[in-house]
């Protein structure tokens, strides 16, 4: 039960429904690229991505000093149908704005 009630409240806000199909959408995206395309804090892009990894959602690779996220595979039905759902609204995500150099 907890697992299911802490999926379903990472999906509980807009900006994370957002991030979440950004990502599925861009299959990898570094940090700082979603930073610069959400023009948000990196602290606050950090609080969302943790969410959305602990609720089963993100896998993270870190490269040096970035840390690059993408959609955890395979991915439980439950999940999978929520990323499906996502994908079916009608969301303005950003463009993505690249600005990560090694």
């Amino acid at each position: 039960m907890e697992i299911f009630l802490q999926t379903v409240g990472s999906i509980n806000d807009e900006t994370r429904v957002k991030i979440l199909n950004f990502i599925n959408n861009h299959e990898e995206v570094c940090v700082c690229d979603i930073e610069n395309s959400f023009e948000m804090i990196q602290s606050r892009v950090s609080r969302h991505l943790k969410i959305l990894k602990e609720a089963g959602f993100l896998k993270v690779d870190r490269r040096g000093k970035w840390a690059y996220y993408s959609i955890k595979t395979p991915l439980d039905i439950f999940r999978e149908s929520i990323l499906k759902e996502i994908s079916y609204l009608d969301i303005e995500v950003p463009l993505l704005k690249k600005d990560c150099t090694l």
